[in-house]
């Protein structure tokens, strides 16, 4: 057997891609530098990256204030134990954090991606609980078709879907309620009442406002802030999955700022350290860190990694968290906010669009091939080859395909994204069975 020469092939011979199926995928495309908004890749070839990679890069790539903080940690201190030693980043980081999020965050709990961030807030409320001499408040209400990672604490909160039927037999039971899209909100409180009258529930996570991989489903701050006080009427604990809102992505600093009510428990990743490296990060309020005090080690929060807080990340999310708090930032989200809700007038109700849904820096397109919304869409590959065909980086959730760039993305870049989404629209156009279509097209 020839021994492989490219990038790809190299990669081929040895590695085990995320979500994917190694049998029939074809070979990664192997990128070698990022510039802005773009990736180049080893071929010279510039794709633009208009998912952030994977929602986590806010900046641009190979951000130069970003790499000089990083690199001045890295020859300070690369890394120390958290258990019974601190270092100045991690106190300065959660100092600046505390001071931006809802006041009654009090506490940071630092681990190193969002499904240990989630994990983190599950076992808070549960040992809150347990605590209080409560255990029997073990049951947690989630959206339908919500995802908060990939874990097995994470997963028991998310859908149960293919990507999860594997493992449902070892998921803790939850109870799902319907998301409280636009007219549809009574219907979600009437079940979250007759929830909230259990005593075994515990505790409420929900992602704020986006659910992201439903398909960027969304909903109001007003029904989510009624049922945080519903929830908090009745003693359950609230956690706000940030991982994808945080940092800007719905219009302000998080999701959680548009609330009258606020979680007691939040959790943060992707956008933290600004797609640089790898960390999570769990706040909690006064009242749920109070409950793990006492003169018994046994009440103490169990949980740790080896990189807790490491140096270079809390490096690199403070360079981050300086520049998306500089009016230039401010500005640049604004302009694409604008850019997308121009686009979404454009083309909201044209044949072959479902629907169309926009907050922040989000913009999600729903197409309509004729068949149900699915994840296995049979328009999904066309979809994501048809924008490598034009140098664009998407990952479309079946047949709903989303923007959700870095924030330094030019107009002219937007105006290359918004052409591959009219482009898909023709190719609905030709998937939709002739019935199907409006008669005006059938001329």
């Amino acid at each position: 057997m020839p021994h492989p020469t490219s990038l790809a092939q190299r990669d081929h011979a040895v590695l085990w891609h995320p979500y994917t199926q190694m049998q029939t995928a074809p070979l990664p495309i192997p990128i070698v530098r990022g510039e802005g908004s773009w990736l180049i890749a080893e071929d010279g070839t510039r794709y633009l990256d208009a998912i952030s990679s994977w929602w986590v890069n806010l900046h641009g790539h190979s951000h130069p204030a970003i790499a000089e903080r990083v690199s001045e940690q890295l020859r300070t201190l690369e890394h120390v134990l958290f258990a019974g030693f601190t270092h100045p980043a991690a106190v300065e980081l959660a100092e600046q954090l505390l001071a931006l999020l809802p006041a009654n965050q009090a506490r940071v709990f630092y681990s190193d991606n969002g499904s240990t961030a989630v994990e983190v807030a599950l076992k808070m409320v549960l040992q809150y609980f347990h605590n209080q001499g409560q255990p029997a408040r073990r049951t947690f209400l989630c959206f339908q078709n919500s995802y908060h990672g990939d874990t097995f604490g994470a997963m028991a909160v998310s859908a149960r879907g293919a990507f999860t039927q594997p493992f449902w037999p070892l998921l803790f039971d939850v109870e799902f309620l319907d998301v409280p899209v636009p007219g549809r909100e009574a219907e979600t409180l009437a079940q979250f009442d007759a929830l909230l009258l259990r005593p075994d529930v515990a505790g409420f996570i929900f992602e704020p406002l986006v659910l992201g991989t439903a398909g960027m489903v969304m909903y109001e701050p007003g029904v989510l802030s009624e049922m945080l006080r519903r929830c908090h009427q009745a003693g359950v604990l609230c956690i706000s999955d940030e991982v994808m809102t945080g940092f800007g992505r719905t219009g302000p600093l998080f999701a959680s700022g548009l609330l009258t009510e606020q979680p007691d428990i939040m959790c943060f990743s992707k956008g933290l350290t600004g797609g640089t490296l790898a960390m999570g990060l769990t706040t909690c309020a006064a009242p749920v860190y109070e409950a793990f005090l006492s003169h018994d080690k046994m009440r103490a929060l169990f949980h740790g990694h080896s990189y807790t807080a490491n140096p270079v990340a809390c490096a690199a999310a403070l360079a981050s968290l300086e520049l998306t708090r500089a009016d230039e930032c401010t500005a640049q989200r604004q302009r694409i906010e604008a850019a997308h809700a121009a686009f979404r007038q454009e083309i909201e109700g044209q044949p072959g669009i479902r629907a169309v849904r926009h907050r922040g820096t989000i913009l999600a397109v729903e197409y309509d091939p004729g068949e149900g919304t699915s994840y296995f869409s049979r328009l999904r590959d066309a979809f994501y080859q048809l924008a490598l065909d034009h140098h664009v980086v998407l990952r479309p959730l079946g047949n709903v395909v989303y923007l959700l760039p870095p924030y330094c993305t030019t107009n002219e870049e937007l105006g290359l994204l918004y052409t591959v989404l009219r482009r898909m629209r023709e190719l609905v156009l030709d998937f939709i069975p002739a019935p199907n279509l409006p008669e005006i097209l059938h001329d």
